[in-house]
């Protein structure tokens, strides 16, 4: 009963996402609702100049059309979540005539059906003075500027890693080019609005439900209790979901307008203008070496794109100063702004592009020194983050290239490139590190103990997918000594205890010490209780006195059955709750750089003839800490790695030059990788305690297993083929000679 954290327990959710039982923003239908749909710019920059408004106004069910013309004015107030750029303003919509981006909100459409509201969108004539916009970076690097955040000190070095590079006995001095993305899962952006008088609900995708209601409270000038957001399910979201983004303000200036509630829901050619994007980046690697492997220099220097309303930074550079041992180094980051909306956290957000790029360059040093690229990584494993001047909380990556190596075969790898075929498809095998910070967050849980025996615990979190009712579920199950059947743990709800977004791979991490912390209050809460009551069997006993076991309290060395959660409950005569908090002790995290590691492997055939590139196997192997459920850990992991399947062969943003259109803003041309490029994926986790993370001694999952596997791929396309390609996508164009 008490073992319940390190079991892989199937979904406590999964009957109902199959069933549909699970109930997502979309399905909250209310009674008389409308629809609203919106109308994006067709000019990339520029101003409105007329909107037909009149003639559509009159055509079949149309409510209201709504534009910077007729809409309110929004108090807009100060609102910066930990999840929003630190400096610039949110798009502030249909405030002013001004276009910023192709695909920008210009107007609402508000109809009693959802066809009356598309037919009258789709009529809708808008007339700009548009000019150019400015969508590609690439000619722009001169005017790359630094972050208004990172001014002082944001630039980091250590050594003269320049110097160091020049006097390099061998030397790799590269440029990488990652292109643009869009997160595109499965369940498209929505919201269902409702006013009663000034009090607003909001049914809403979203994983950070605190913030969107802080966010639209901060919009309409509204008291933020005034404002309620839900959001049990989330299908899917990849960080695109962090923010709260223009359609969500859009359907409460549209519930307002029209006085009913407002449903809207984001078309997929919609998602690729306002929902954010992973941005661009342009990067340079130098290493240099001395003969016998050991690193001198590393220099790596990236260019992201943001808007030009909103500066967006990302860790592109921040895994560079601690991954290897180096005694010069020296990292850069800058940003080009450029006519687009604002960028967002895409899974592995900076860490992924930046790794890519520098665990392309440590395979090409291999090559170059004739070194196995895993033993190079063994020559400069550092015994300390040498970055930040401090030990690692626990660091298991060379134990990970250990376990990996032996299950993926490493040892039957012909290191030649070109070397290995089935029959007339070269194969290669590539490997690349992988790292994501251990990042925790305050965050708060109720627990709730009943009458019946069961326990209750609630907590403003989300779920967009990796078993998030499940893992909680594990942690109170084990905490109380109760059985997972006895606890019901809900999430997504503002008006539960605050927590961090579900994102940032934080989430196991600072919402379940909440739950545990909550747990164990509510426990002291009913020792309290039952010490007090003459009728319990531990009345008048001291409170260190007595002790929980399997769910009951009992005095200390007493045999007796004690007293069960449920009896302790009905005799206070209702629910025993308690209201707890839990964040990282400052001073362990002082101490500590903290962070989990992992090796990923992949296996690649290529078609001489057609360029074509498969996947074939890949194996991930990771030292993430306490594995809470290992079922969910390695879903979690297998997924990420698909999604980095599709980052390092697929997926990539094609803008118009002309226009800052996207031109592939729909699933035939933005590929993702599906069942049949997908073959034999494996994650696993090598044992690893770290006392000092949290208190469940746990990392994140949700993002370093996207982190390694596009440069393990990209590797493995060089060893396949000898060529080296340093963009992302590799396309078969790459491919022919």
């Amino acid at each position: 009963m008490t073992n319940v954290i390190g079991q892989p327990l199937p979904r406590i959710d999964g009957r109902a996402k199959v069933t549909g039982g699970a109930r997502y923003a979309a399905d909250f239908n209310q009674k008389g609702q409308a629809y609203a749909v919106i109308v994006s710019a067709t000019a990339g920059l520029g101003r409105i100049t007329e909107i037909g408004a009149d003639a559509v106004s009159g055509m079949p069910g149309v409510i209201a059309v709504i534009s910077h013309l007729n809409a309110p004015r929004l108090a807009y107030g100060e609102h910066k979540g930990v999840i929003d750029p630190a400096t610039g303003e949110r798009l502030h919509v249909l405030q002013d005539d001004q276009v910023r981006f192709w695909g920008q909100p210009v107007a609402i459409v508000v109809a009693d059906t959802l066809d009356h509201a598309e037919r009258a969108a789709a009529a809708l004539k808008v007339a700009y003075a548009a000019e150019r916009p400015v969508v590609d970076p690439t000619g722009l690097l001169a005017s790359a500027v630094i972050p208004e955040t990172m001014r002082r000190g944001g630039d980091a070095a250590r050594g003269d890693a320049d110097a160091a590079l020049e006097s390099a006995e061998v030397k790799v001095d590269e440029s990488y080019d990652i292109a643009r993305e869009n997160h595109n899962p499965m369940e498209p952006h929505a919201t269902i609005a409702v006013w009663d008088g000034d009090r607003l609900t909001l049914w809403s995708k979203s994983q950070f439900v605190i913030n969107e209601q802080a966010e639209i409270a901060a919009i309409f000038g509204l008291p933020v209790e005034n404002v309620q957001v839900i959001c049990p399910f989330v299908g899917g979201a990849f960080g695109t979901s962090l923010r709260t983004w223009p359609h969500v303000t859009l359907a409460a200036i549209a519930a307002r307008e029209v006085g009913r509630p407002v449903k809207l829901v984001l078309t997929r050619k919609q998602m690729f203008y306002i929902t954010g994007h992973r941005p661009r980046t342009l990067q340079r690697i130098a290493l240099g070496a001395a003969k016998d492997g050991k690193l001198k220099s590393l220099i790596h220097e990236g260019v992201g794109e943001t808007s030009r309303y909103e500066e967006f930074i990302e860790a592109l550079t921040s895994v560079s100063g601690f991954l290897y041992s180096c005694p010069d180094v020296r990292t850069r980051y800058r940003l080009v702004k450029l006519d687009t909306g604002t960028p967002t956290y895409m899974r592995g957000p900076g860490e992924a592009s930046g790794v890519f790029a520098l665990e392309c360059a440590m395979d090409e040093l291999s090559y170059k020194l004739g070194l196995d690229p895993i033993e190079l990584r063994r020559l400069n494993e550092p015994e300390i983050d040498e970055a930040a001047g401090k030990p690692f909380s626990s660091r298991s990556l060379m134990t990970c290239y250990d376990a990996g190596a032996e299950r993926f075969g490493w040892s039957k790898r012909d290191p030649k490139p070109r070397s290995m075929r089935d029959g007339r498809l070269l194969i290669g095998m590539g490997v690349a590190s992988a790292s994501y910070p251990a990042f925790h967050a305050p965050s708060s849980a109720l627990a709730r103990l009943l009458p019946d025996g069961t326990a209750e615990i609630e907590v403003a979190a989300s779920d967009m997918g990796p078993g998030t009712y499940t893992s909680m579920t594990q942690v109170a199950a084990e905490t109380l000594g109760l059985p997972i059947e006895s606890v019901r743990f809900s999430l997504g709800r503002s008006d539960f205890p605050p927590a961090p977004s579900h994102g940032g791979s934080w989430t196991m991490a600072s919402v379940g010490s909440a739950i545990r912390a909550a747990c164990i209050a509510a426990q002291e809460e009913a020792a309290k209780r039952a010490i007090a009551d003459q009728r319990s069997p531990v009345f008048g006993a001291s409170i260190d006195g007595v002790m929980w076991e399997e769910g009951r309290l009992r005095r200390r060395g007493d045999t007796a059955s004690g007293q069960a959660y449920g009896d302790i409950a009905a005799s206070a005569g209702g629910p025993i709750e308690a209201n707890a908090s839990a964040s990282r002790d400052p001073d362990i995290a002082s101490r500590y750089s903290m962070h989990a590691f992992g090796a990923v492997f992949a296996e690649v055939a290529v078609d001489p003839d057609v360029g074509t590139i498969r996947v074939r196997r890949a194996l991930g192997t990771y030292g993430a800490g306490r594995i809470v459920n290992p079922r969910l850990a390695a879903s979690q992991c297998t997924g990420g790695m698909v999604g980095g399947i599709g980052m390092a062969l697929m997926e990539r943003t094609v803008l118009d030059q002309r226009d800052g259109r996207p031109v592939n803003a729909h699933m035939a041309d933005y590929l993702v990788p599906v069942n049949l490029d997908i073959a034999d994926i494996q994650a696993h986790f090598v044992d690893e305690v770290d006392p000092h993370v949290n208190a469940l001694g746990v990392k994140g999952l949700g993002e370093i297993a996207l982190v390694g596997m596009a440069p393990a791929i990209a590797n493995a396309v060089f060893h396949a083929t000898g060529i080296r390609v340093r963009t992302l996508p590799i396309r078969i164009e790459d491919m022919i000679a």
